[in-house]
């Protein structure tokens, strides 16, 4: 029995009494989620578990052997049960008289399929054989740092002998395939007493008669591994520290004028999303003396390459004397020297048959005394490929430690990023959404338009930042919208747009998260109503402030984003039919709103030149959801028109030209249409979305 462990060690998650009324593949989904749940363990996507299961055949009614394996692209962590590929044993191991040789091994794949158990439609992944072939009921195929930082050493298999004796075996580098599957057969099949191995440059195989026998020796293992680097490697990390780390405010000054910039260059053929991690493993790295050697070796393990590239891009940067502007000045030469290098690397390695080449940006940044910086498709990619990376700077430690790191050799690295089988996968993709890889700022975005806007931009793909001064509202939005497309998709910032400070700080902020801006919505407003001669100073202020000096201090901020990205941008702002058509006892609102307009035109004539388009969404009378309807403004618009609260949405319905009441809903939509290529040529426009309103037609 393993024993429960802390602090540096692996816990023994595993739990008898709710393991013993499962079924097996439900023990199988169990050990899944417990080894996932740790990122020393396997990252995410990472590592694939398998169980053979007897099962009653649809076809015969007898007991047959079933695989049940990891589909591929499944995540061991998060994976249900529908997301194990289930495949007959016996058409598996018939496979074995059709395979042709090594020349020929990904044709294996297509046959797969033939295999498939119960019509089960997850797809079986590249890994199957390796655990169709070991003699087995459960294995596990993880990635832990501290199995890797062996693998990736120079004398690997010795260290391996060293820590774990005959317990625990060794290969050389294979890539994940048929071949390596039979490797893993045959290996058993002359090591009858082993537990599992160790692939070089790869990661960690174990195996168990029970789901929690297999489970309970791989992390047996790892904290093996992991108590054995604690006594053998005491030297300073990667050479030691010789550059200081810059204070955490420094640092965020410095990547919040890093990022868009860095955006802006690699993103001419699909917008990037950004994410920025300085954890105390990255900036023991970007400190070290050893950072450029290490970095220019890259991963080891393909998991981490095909997330990380072939190396990451180091950035000029001296945090002992911090100069951005220098860095900046640099950065276009130093992405130019990348993308060549990589081209280089390309035509290196490629094949007769090889893809094309796909992007050659960097996806790792590192930034010395600040962090690492990574880009990508999207949020999570970016997100996730910062976490390899920091699992490849874990391995990088341990096996510079004890021995000599070893990068993955640069043809074997080639051959992965540009498998044919890799190719196919990417060319299944679904087509991106119409928003995706964009970064919106929606302000007043905890109320029903700003609310229902980032709504439909993140059903088309975007990332937002919802600003708002009502936190509790915000909170909720969080969890609404978070829920609903995913928690990398939605950041929350408590935003005051009059206040300049606070602007300025939101901006950069979400500039940090996500790594730019690509769309700014002016939303956040106020009501009020008083006839001229009640309307007080301070009411006439507090209209001014926050419609016209408020939309002013949010388009600079997300202007100076703009123009350092140099890839263009745009502006909605949600104005108000009063901007055009006056109405009685509202002279605050409607000369602010009027300014608001007219500030938009403005700013279409500054921003056309950098491609940054400025326009209007005019709604009116929009009631429900609204906060600004849920105060005195709906009872003191009431009283204007002598009717009661009730009758205010049938009155403002009727005198409609198209007798229609107009919800969020509504205006989100038409917000969408100037924020989307759909509207690529428009800027200086004003939509109205009042149900038609004669006095408020803009010619």
């Amino acid at each position: 029995m393993l024993d429960k462990q802390q602090g540096a060690r692996l816990s023994n998650l595993w739990d008898d009494a709710k393991a013993a009324g499962m079924s097996e593949p439900e023990r199988l989904l169990y050990r899944s989620n417990l080894l996932g749940s740790d990122k020393r363990i396997t990252n995410y996507g990472g590592g694939n578990t398998s169980a053979k299961v007897m099962e009653k055949d649809p076809l015969g009614g007898g007991e047959v052997e079933v695989l049940w394996v990891k589909g591929s692209g499944g995540d061991v962590g998060t994976i249900k049960l529908d997301g194990f590929s289930t495949l007959y044993m016996d058409k598996l191991n018939a496979l074995k008289n059709l395979y042709r040789g090594v020349e020929f091994e990904d044709e294996m794949v297509g046959y797969l399929p033939h295999c498939t158990f119960n019509l089960n439609p997850r797809a079986a992944s590249i890994d199957t054989p390796l655990h169709a072939y070991v003699p087995k009921k459960h294995v596990d195929h993880m990635h832990p740092d501290a199995i890797i930082a062996i693998a990736a050493s120079q004398n690997s298999r010795e260290l391996t002998q060293q820590i774990f004796g005959d317990d625990i075996g060794w290969l050389p580098w294979k890539r994940p395939g048929y071949e390596l599957g039979l490797w893993l057969g045959k290996f058993c099949a002359e090591n009858p007493n082993a537990r599992g191995l160790i692939l070089e440059s790869h990661g960690l195989f174990t195996w168990g008669d029970t789901a929690k026998e297999a489970y309970e020796t791989t992390i047996e293992i790892i904290n093996k591994a992991i108590a054995w680097f604690e006594t053998e490697n005491t030297a300073p990390a990667f050479g030691g520290a010789v550059k200081p780390v810059l204070p955490s405010s420094e640092r965020r000054t410095v990547v919040q004028k890093l990022m868009p910039v860095i955006r802006g260059m690699i993103s001419a053929d699909e917008r990037k999303l950004g994410h920025f991690d300085d954890s105390e493993a990255v900036l023991d790295f970007v400190t070290s003396k050893n950072l450029e050697p290490l970095a220019a070796l890259g991963t080891s393990c393909p998991d981490h390459f095909l997330r990380t590239k072939i190396r990451p891009l180091v950035i000029d940067f001296d945090p002992a004397n911090p100069d951005i502007d220098k860095t900046l000045a640099g950065l276009e030469a130093a992405i130019a020297e990348y993308r060549a290098g990589y081209a280089a690397y390309y035509e290196r390695c490629k094949r007769d048959n090889s893809p094309a080449m796909r992007d050659p940006n960097a996806v790792v940044y590192l930034v010395p005394g600040v962090g690492m910086i990574t880009f990508a498709k999207d949020k999570a990619t970016a997100r996730i490929s910062g976490e390899f990376y920091v699992n490849a700077i874990n391995v990088m430690r341990g096996a510079s430690g004890v021995s000599t790191y070893v990068g993955l050799p640069e043809q074997e690295a080639f051959d992965i990023e540009y498998w044919l089988l890799e190719e196919a996968k990417l060319q299944r993709m679904p087509k991106p959404k119409m928003l995706a890889g964009k970064i919106a700022l929606v302000t007043g975005g905890a109320g029903g338009i700003g609310k229902a806007t980032a709504n439909r931009l993140m059903a088309e793909g975007a990332c937002v930042i919802l600003a708002d001064i009502d936190e509790p509202a915000l909170a909720e939005a969080y969890a609404e919208l978070g829920g609903r497309y995913g928690k990398d998709f939605v950041r929350i910032v408590n935003m005051n747009v009059t206040d300049e400070a606070a602007v300025d700080r939101s901006f950069a902020n979400g500039v940090i998260e996500f790594g730019g801006l690509d769309i700014l919505v002016s939303n956040a407003g106020l009501a009020s109503s008083a006839v001229v001669e009640d309307t007080t100073l301070d009411l006439w202020n507090k209209n001014i402030n926050i419609l016209t000096t408020g939309y002013f201090l949010v388009s600079r901020a997300a202007f100076r984003i703009f123009r350092s990205q140099k890839a263009g941008g745009n502006v909605v702002f949600v104005a108000s039919k009063n901007g055009l058509a006056a109405s009685p006892g509202a002279s605050a609102y409607c000369t602010a709103k009027a300014a608001e307009i007219h500030l938009a035109r403005c700013l279409a004539l500054e921003g056309a030149s950098a491609q940054i388009r400025v326009n209007v969404v005019n709604p009116d009378a929009v009631l429900r959801g609204s906060k600004i309807w849920s105060g005195e403004w709906k009872e003191q618009r009431a009283a204007i028109y002598n009717t009661d609260t009730e009758g205010l949405e049938k009155l403002y319905r009727e005198r409609s030209m198209l007798k229609l009441s107009v919800f969020p809903e509504d205006i989100a939509e038409a917000i969408y249409f100037l924020a989307s290529d759909m509207s690529a040529k428009s800027t200086g426009n004003i939509i109205n979305v009042d149900a038609g309103n004669a006095q408020s037609f803009t010619r």
